[in-house]
């Protein structure tokens, strides 16, 4: 196999050494998911506070979410073409290290501004951390059923990020404030570069590729723009429309450069001809969408009004990360037994069901009644979110395993960065009132159905 290193675990001998090496590899695979979720997680809970602290509005505290998550975005196709050039370990273990950075400036931060300058360098980190994650897991379990199940155990700390997270992160701001929260990833951090360093076996595949500067910044200004635009809209003025145009002129000329690139872009554009892979992108995007502006009104929301502190909104969304948690470590099993189909348009339309239940809630109110909606989601997300990983990097070789995992990231943060911005926007119009949540939870549940619509047409098995 091309992308096998020339010390990889399938030239030893012993299997128990196999498998010890394998299971430190995970650990540091499993560790990596869990930086980057803790890090969106604990900030929902977060911005309350920050706001307060800063006095700050609904615009910069939506800069706080999406200069993380724009970041890591713009620059997760670079990350994985990087990944799969200069080395998939190397780039994991830096992205550990400059997450690690971006969460100490967060934490010391003497204003918004330079908060959310911490939360483009953690964006940084994390664009390098997960697209080879991805990959080296596309590499060390080359058996299809073997890294389903291996899969379904990486997707599940998404899940366990989200009960950590909350949980913690209340504990914390409500004891040490809300600086404390970025102090969490650190410690993660270490753990995963040492990792990294000692048990993951280096892999790389160039296949002629290189460094596709102009895709990278255009790619940048196209979805930069857009969610310039849809955060910048509710405050009136010129800067969302020129937003707007940026992106408008930018998508084009990305596809044309990207097309002119052929097997050598940043996006190999033939990918997508597959269907399976363009609607696993399709179902993933919509699926952040809804449930990253959900996690980021409710609890603002519940906060807001009065009727939860910090530590009780991370105990309110507790449910829907157990559910995410438990029932995405069996994603792979069950994937076997109802089939690819079932488990990500299926899951994909719970989500979306879930979140028309927290539509019909008054502000979040009752409680039981959001509770039903925050569970239907968590089970959606613990069913699905593995296999359209899965679906993505198996419909290509191990060659373009970072590109793929890059891009089935891209999609995960596109969907989320633009969920807090539109959502949030559409919050922010209605004065944050209860009329706000329900028309953003209504558009995130219908975009969420479309997904489930467009998962069905397209994953076989």
């Amino acid at each position: 196999m091309a992308c096998q290193p020339e010390n990889s675990v399938y030239d030893m001998p012993d299997v128990r050494h196999v498998t010890a090496i394998r299971t430190l590899v995970l650990c540091a695979m499993c560790l990596g998911v869990l930086i980057a979720q803790i890090d969106t997680s604990v900030v929902n809970l977060a911005t309350h506070a920050i706001g307060a602290t800063f006095r700050a509005g609904m615009a910069p505290l939506q800069w706080v979410l999406d200069a993380y998550n724009l970041t890591y975005a713009a620059l997760l196709l670079s990350g994985g073409l990087v990944a799969d050039l200069y080395g998939r370990r190397r780039a994991f273990a830096v992205g550990a290290a400059v997450m690690a950075l971006g969460s100490l400036v967060c934490a010391l931060a003497p204003d918004i501004a330079v908060l959310i300058a911490g939360r483009a360098v953690a964006g940084l980190g994390a664009a390098l951390l997960l697209p080879p994650s991805l990959a080296i897991i596309r590499v060390v379990w080359p058996e299809p059923v073997a890294r389903g199940r291996v899969l379904g155990i990486w997707a599940s700390c998404n899940g366990l990020a989200f009960a950590i997270g909350p949980t913690i992160g209340g504990l914390l701001i409500e004891g040490y404030g809300w600086r404390s929260v970025f102090l969490l990833v650190v410690p993660l951090a270490i753990a995963a570069f040492v990792l990294a360093c000692l048990a993951v076996p280096e892999s790389a595949d160039p296949q002629g590729r290189r460094f596709d500067l102009t895709g990278q910044v255009l790619g940048a200004l196209t979805l930069g723009g857009v969610a310039w635009a849809a955060i910048a809209s509710h405050d009136g003025g010129s800067a969302w429309s020129i937003a707007a145009l940026t992106a408008t002129i930018a998508l084009p000329l990305f596809l044309w450069v990207e097309l002119r690139q052929g097997k050598a872009a940043l996006v190999p554009l033939d990918l997508f001809r597959l269907p399976a892979f363009s609607g696993a992108i399709t179902a993933t995007a919509a699926m952040t969408f809804g449930i990253y502006g959900m996690i980021f009104l409710l609890p603002l929301n519940w906060q807001s009004v009065g009727d939860l502190t910090p530590r009780g909104a991370g105990l309110a969304l507790l449910p829907v990360s157990l559910a995410f948690f438990f029932l995405s470590i069996q994603s792979g099993r069950l994937a076997q037994r109802l089939g690819l189909r079932a488990m990500t348009a299926g899951g994909t339309a719970l989500i979306g069901i879930g979140l028309l239940i927290v539509a019909t809630t008054e502000a979040g109110s009752p409680m039981l009644l959001a509770q039903c909606g925050l569970v239907l989601a968590g089970l959606g997300m613990g069913l699905n979110t593995g296999p359209l990983y899965g679906v993505a990097v198996g419909c290509v070789g191990p060659e373009r395993a970072g590109t793929a995992s890059a891009l089935i990231n891209v999609a995960r943060m596109t969907g989320a960065t633009l969920g807090v911005a539109l959502l949030g926007t559409v919050f922010g119009l209605s004065h944050g009132n209860a009329a706000g949540l329900r028309a953003a939870m209504l558009i995130g549940g219908i975009v969420q159905l479309g997904g489930a619509l467009v998962a069905f047409a397209t994953v076989r098995r």
